[in-house]
């Protein structure tokens, strides 16, 4: 990757490792659908905000429109909606090295979807050594379901794979749109979506009522979603779906240093070392021959 992918690449794994924090501070008022619309509220707002600066033109044709009303369903409202609702019964660092699968899950749709990005023999010890740290993880909810619920982990485990399908989907259907639109025009279904279910399931829509609940959404909607899809989608545009993914593994370092610091959410020896697993596969799925 050039300086520019790596300045980004880095850039959106700071921004999204906090917004684990930020959904566990929001849940603490708001419901998770209550939240994700919110979220994405905000998210498309600040994209509008952006592609008006750039005067990027949006497509007329209803078959893009298509492509990006799905993928702001299993990009953003599915995703958001399941890890939100699993934060409620696991810790953020749990949730944020959970989502530190979705690279592992984008490698195998890859490989039977994009014909550039097969799987190799890094990549599949990659995956055994990635999964293998989910294992473990997966261990410390069954031994401490006082923090951390099967259900829960399961969610956000879910979250990931929907993830994967969309990151594959986008690399394969939108390759004539440009990159920085792409990460605006999901949002547009997706909030409208998150706007219409949210005040029916969890009624009266709520409004918050604390300031550190306002500062976790426009963190979570601004930075964490309008802003950075724009980013993700143009890495996926120039690098591809399996490295843009990567940036997910940078995730756990962030997730797990902000929960034991700022929720006081104990660290055990498996949430140490199943994040050194999955962190550590990141270097085995990038390895090549020289």
């Amino acid at each position: 990757m050039s300086p520019k992918h790596w300045t980004i690449f880095i850039l959106l794994g700071a921004i999204w490792s906090a917004s684990f924090l930020w959904i566990k501070i929001a849940l603490a008022e708001l419901g998770p659908l209550t939240l994700v619309a919110y979220r994405t509220g905000f998210g498309l707002l600040t994209g509008l905000l952006v592609a008006s600066i750039w005067r990027i033109p949006f497509p007329r044709d209803w078959k893009t429109w298509r492509m990006f009303i799905l993928l702001g369903f299993t990009n953003i409202a599915i995703p958001f909606f399941l890890i939100t609702w699993g934060q409620q019964s696991i810790d953020s660092a749990v949730a944020s090295i959970l989502n530190a699968t979705v690279p592992l899950f984008t490698i195998v749709i890859a490989h039977f979807f994009l014909p550039d990005d097969k799987i190799t023999a890094p990549k599949v010890l990659g995956l055994l050594i990635g999964f293998s740290g989910v294992a473990i993880l997966l261990s410390r909810g069954i031994n401490d379901r006082a923090h951390n619920s099967l259900i829960g982990q399961a969610a956000v485990i879910l979250a990931a794979v929907s993830y994967a399908i969309s990151y594959v989907y986008a690399r394969r259907n939108t390759q004539q749109v440009p990159g920085e639109i792409r990460g605006v025009l999901p949002l547009v279904s997706a909030s409208l979506v998150m706007g219409i279910i949210a005040p029916i399931a969890e009624s009266p829509f709520k409004i918050p009522q604390l300031p550190i609940t306002w500062i976790g959404l426009l963190w979570l909607g601004a930075l964490g979603t309008g802003l950075a899809f724009i980013m993700q989608y143009y890495l996926i545009h120039e690098i591809g779906p399996t490295r843009a993914t990567l940036v997910t593994y940078i995730f756990p370092l962030g997730g797990v240093l902000l929960g034991v610091l700022f929720l006081r959410e104990p660290l055990s020896w498996q949430l140490a070392v199943g994040a050194a697993l999955i962190i550590s596969s990141i270097a085995v799925v990038n390895w090549k021959k020289k």
